[in-house]
C-alpha cells in the first residue's frame, strides 16, 4: 500500500516542471477532485508522476471496494430486478405470507435464517445447500425453520424468470417481509447478491453463541464491520421467537457451578422458567425469547432486558453490561416514538448486515435450485 505521508523517491529525483511534488498534494488531488477530465488537466508533466497517480487511483479503488464489501452495498442496489424480473419481490413475499399465516414460527425462523447465513461467509445463501458437513448441519443451525418456504418462493422465480433471481435476495427479502408480517416496519432491500459455492460446517463457528459474554460479541459483530450499536439492534430481532430449553436451562439450576440460578435473572421470573424447563426435563421444548410477544416485533424485548427477564445469557448481557446498556436505554419506553426509532435503527442495520461480503457481479453463481449449487 502506498505511504501517503512519507515523499516517493522518483519524484524527487525528477521533480516535475509545474506540479507540486509533495505526497500531500497527491492525496489531495484525489481526495478532492472528483472529474477524472480535471483529474487529467492536474496533471502537466512527467510520466513518472502520472504512473504514481494511476498507482495512487488504482489502491484507493481497491480500498473503497473493501471496505464495500464491509456493508455498504457495494454492488447491491435498489429496484436491482425491476427489469429482469419485476414480480421478484412480490412472489417472495405472497410465499413468505402463506408460510406465515399457516404456521407464525416460520417468521423468526426466516429472519434468523438471515442472520446466521450472513454471518458465515457473507450473505451468500450457503446456509441453504444439503450435504454433510454443510452449514444446514451446524448444531447453531439445527433448529432453523422455514427452508421450504425460500424453496416455494424460488420454485415460482424460476418458472416466472429462469436464471434470473438468486437463493441469497430470496433469504433478505423472505426477512424483510417476515418482520412486516409480524408487526413490524418494512425496509428496502438492497438486491443483486450472488450465491455462494462452498458451504461447511465448520465456517460457523463463529457464529455469534447463547453464552458469549458481551466482549466476545462485539468482537464477532466487529469482524463483520458492525458495530456495537448495530449488534444491541440486531439482537433485538429476538422480540419474535422461541429458544429451546437446552440452550439457557444451565442458567436456570447450577450456574457456573454456584449451586443457584444466573444472578442476571429476576428472582420473580425465575419459577416461570423452571416450570417450562423443569431440571432434567425436555430440552426440545421452546420458550418465548421476549415473554408476552413472541409473535409481535416491537421493542418490548428490550423493557424484558432491563427487568431481568431475558431468557438467553447472551441477551441477557446486554444490559448488564455497560457497553451495551446504554443501546438498550434507546429503545426502552412504550411510547409510540420509541417504538418507531427501534423499527427505524432495525431497518437500517439489517441493511448493514445485509451487504456483508456479499458476492456480485461474476463472483458465486444463480443456483437453478437453492439447496444444491448449479
Amino acid at each position: 500500500m502506498v505511504d501517503f505521508q512519507s515523499p516517493t523517491k522518483t519524484i524527487y529525483t525528477n521533480p516535475p516542471c509545474n506540479v507540486s511534488t509533495s505526497s500531500s498534494h497527491l492525496r489531495h488531488t484525489f481526495l478532492n477532485l472528483k472529474d477524472k477530465s480535471l483529474l487529467l488537466m492536474e496533471i502537466s508533466c512527467s510520466s513518472k508522476t502520472v504512473a504514481l497517480l494511476v498507482l495512487l487511483l488504482a489502491t484507493l479503488t481497491t480500498l473503497s471496494l473493501g471496505q464495500g464489501n464491509r456493508g455498504s452495498g457495494s454492488g447491491t442496489r435498489l429496484g436491482y430486478y425491476r427489469s429482469s424480473c419485476p414480480r421478484a419481490e412480490s412472489i417472495v413475499q405472497s410465499a413468505v405470507r402463506s408460510a406465515v399465516q399457516a404456521n407464525p414460527t416460520i417468521a423468526p425462523g426466516l429472519l434468523r435464517m438471515f442472520f446466521h447465513d450472513c454471518f458465515v461467509n457473507g450473505c451468500d445463501a450457503s446456509i441453504l445447500i444439503n450435504g454433510p458437513s454443510t452449514e444446514k448441519t451446524a448444531g447453531p443451525n439445527s433448529l432453523l425453520r422455514g427452508f421450504e418456504v425460500i424453496d416455494a418462493a424460488k420454485s415460482q422465480l424460476e418458472t416466472a424468470c429462469p436464471g434470473v433471481v438468486s437463493c441469497s435476495d430470496i433469504v433478505a427479502l423472505a426477512a424483510r417481509d417476515s418482520v412486516v408480517l409480524t408487526g413490524g416496519r418494512s425496509w428496502q432491500v438492497r438486491l443483486g447478491r450472488r450465491d455462494g459455492l462452498v458451504s461447511q460446517a465448520s465456517d460457523t463457528a463463529n457464529l455469534p453463541a447463547f453464552n458469549d459474554p458481551i466482549s466476545v460479541q462485539i468482537r464477532k459483530f466487529a469482524d463483520k464491520g458492525l458495530n456495537t450499536q448495530d449488534l444491541v439492534t440486531l439482537v433485538g430481532g429476538h422480540t419474535i421467537g422461541t429458544a429451546a430449553c437446552a440452550l439457557f436451562s444451565y442458567r436456570l439450576y447450577n450456574f457456573n457451578n454456584t449451586n443457584g440460578p444466573d444472578t442476571d435473572i429476576n428472582p420473580a421470573f425465575l419459577p416461570q422458567l423452571r416450570a417450562l424447563c423443569p431440571n432434567g426435563g425436555d430440552a426440545l421444548r421452546r420458550v418465548a425469547l421476549d415473554t408476552g410477544s413472541d409473535n409481535s416485533f416491537g421493542n418490548s424485548f428490550y423493557e424484558n432486558l432491563r427487568n431481568g427477564r431475558g431468557v438467553i445469557e447472551s441477551d441477557a448481557k446486554l444490559w448488564s453490561d455497560r457497553r451495551t446498556q446504554r443501546f438498550v436505554q434507546r429503545y426502552l419506553g412504550g411510547g409510540e416514538q420509541t417504538g418507531s426509532r427501534f423499527n427505524a435503527e432495525f431497518g437500517r442495520a439489517m441493511v448493514k448486515m445485509g451487504n456483508v461480503e456479499v458476492k456480485t457481479g461474476t463472483q458465486g453463481e444463480i443456483r437453478r435450485v437453492c439447496t444444491a449449487t448449479n
